[in-house]
Parts: structure tokens; C-alpha cells; sequence
């Protein structure tokens, strides 16, 4: 790539270590309303939009991860600040991997943690995820350089400065997305692994249940 090309990868990187997230002591400690939450969600990661009219969070989306078991139902039409930290989950989740994969995972979590007040809770894990994910911001600006850089000994024999321009652009667009499709594949295959593994600890319990209910409705039978 030319000189102008690399200088907007570099800009880009350094906009990558200035995004705004939503930190841990940003959450508020009182319960909020659905345009409370909107509002907050739409400060904090306004970062993220690729157009200024693209919306973060709508109310019509926090009722859908409800409904579709994502996100436990608000307390009173309020939302707590474990809401915030799962909401958080799916927005970045949801550009990455389908919503029922999205829901095995964030089901457990909300499951064993969700209004714990004692160690592990969901404020406690989000501390952690955001102190490590903050960590890998320098390693994944050193990476899409390193792609960068990579892409550019390319194709180098094009003489058409025009041409060469482009497809090294398009070497470092297919580098880049063969690492999130190889990423994506993983991520999936962890979560199904994850999934069967738990489906099989359950199953004995289940069969035994079931065994229990076909028992009952036996003996049920024959007091009839």
C-alpha cells in the first residue's frame, strides 16, 4: 500500500486505543428506565457506530433480548447494573455470532450470577473480562499492523500504481476477515463443545425424572 494508505491504518489504530467503553465504575449503582439505559448505552459506545444515525441499543432490541431469554426482566420497569454489564455482552457479541449461541452462553452466566452478592458476581467478572480485553487492545494494534504490512508485499510487481493500491487494500480486507471467520469458527465450536458437555451432565437427571414421572403416571393409572 502507498504511504497515504498506511497512514490511515495507522490513524485507525490509534482511533482502536481511544474507543470509549463502558468501564466498570461508569455503571451506575441505582436502577435505571428503559430510556435511561438507551441513553447511557448510546453515550458510552458511540464510538462504535460506523454512521451517526446508526443506533447502539433501542427499546425495541432490550424487549427482544428479553423475550428471547437473553436478558432477565427488569425489576419494576428498572434495569440494574447487571443489566448493563449483559446488555454490554450481547452488543458486542451479537456482530459476532448468532443470538442462540449468544443465549447458550450468557444463560449460565446470568444463571449462576446474576443479583449475586457475594464473589463470583457479575460485577466482579466484568471488572476481570474488561481488565483483560483491555490488555489485548496493544496486541491486536500490533497485529493489524503486522496484516498491514504483510499486505503490502504484494502484488508488488503490478505496475499500474492504481491496481496495486487496490488489491493490496483487498490482500489486507482478506487477511483480516480470514482471521474473524477463523475466530468466528472457534468461537462456535467452543459453545457447542461447551452446550453438548452440559446437555450430558443433565441428561442423567432428566432420564431420571422422566423415569420418576412415567412411574408416577403408572401408578396413578392403575388408582384410576
Amino acid at each position: 500500500m502507498n504511504n497515504d494508505s498506511q497512514e490511515f491504518v495507522n490513524s485507525l489504530l490509534e482511533r482502536l486505543t481511544k474507543l470509549n467503553y463502558i468501564k466498570p465504575g461508569d455503571v451506575p449503582n441505582i436502577n435505571l428506565y428503559m430510556d435511561q439505559v438507551t441513553t447511557f448505552m448510546d453515550e458510552h459506545l458511540s464510538d462504535g457506530k460506523r454512521r451517526e444515525d446508526d443506533k447502539i441499543l433501542t427499546k425495541t432490541m432490550i424487549n427482544n433480548y428479553t423475550k428471547n431469554d437473553l436478558l432477565p426482566a427488569p425489576i419494576r420497569k428498572k434495569y440494574s447494573k447487571e443489566h448493563i454489564y449483559i446488555l454490554t455482552y450481547i452488543y458486542y457479541l451479537k456482530n459476532i455470532i448468532s443470538i442462540s449461541d449468544i443465549q447458550k452462553l450468557l444463560n449460565p452466566l446470568t444463571d449462576k450470577f446474576f443479583n449475586q452478592d457475594s464473589v463470583p458476581n457479575l460485577d466482579y467478572i466484568y471488572k476481570e473480562i474488561y481488565t483483560m480485553e483491555k490488555i489485548q487492545i496493544e496486541y491486536l494494534s500490533k497485529d493489524v499492523s503486522s496484516k498491514s504490512d504483510a499486505a503490502s508485499e504484494y502484488f508488488t510487481e503490478i505496475e499500474n500504481e492504481e491496481d496495486r493500491e487496490f488489491l493490496q487494500f483487498f490482500a489486507l480486507i482478506c487477511l483480516l476477515s480470514f482471521d474473524v471467520y477463523t475466530k468466528k469458527n472457534i468461537i462456535e465450536s467452543l459453545i457447542d463443545d461447551y452446550s453438548a458437555k452440559h446437555s450430558a451432565k443433565a441428561e442423567p437427571k432428566d432420564s431420571k425424572k422422566s423415569k420418576e414421572d412415567r412411574k408416577n403416571e403408572k401408578h396413578k393409572a392403575k388408582e384410576e
